[in-house]
């Protein structure tokens, strides 16, 4: 194959596994979010 043609897939692929991970990353961030409300909204219903 051309150097340049392997280079462009190479940093293509390398954007879109970036952009994965960032997605990823931001919806376990929501995940550990919610357990954290859903732990403070049950203390709060227990202790009043």
């Amino acid at each position: 194959m051309y150097p340049e043609i392997e280079y462009q897939l190479m940093k293509d692929h390398a954007s879109e596994l970036r952009k994965a991970a960032a997605d990823h990353r931001r919806v376990r961030e929501a995940m550990r979010g919610n357990k954290a409300e859903r732990r403070s909204f049950f203390g709060k219903r227990r202790s009043s």
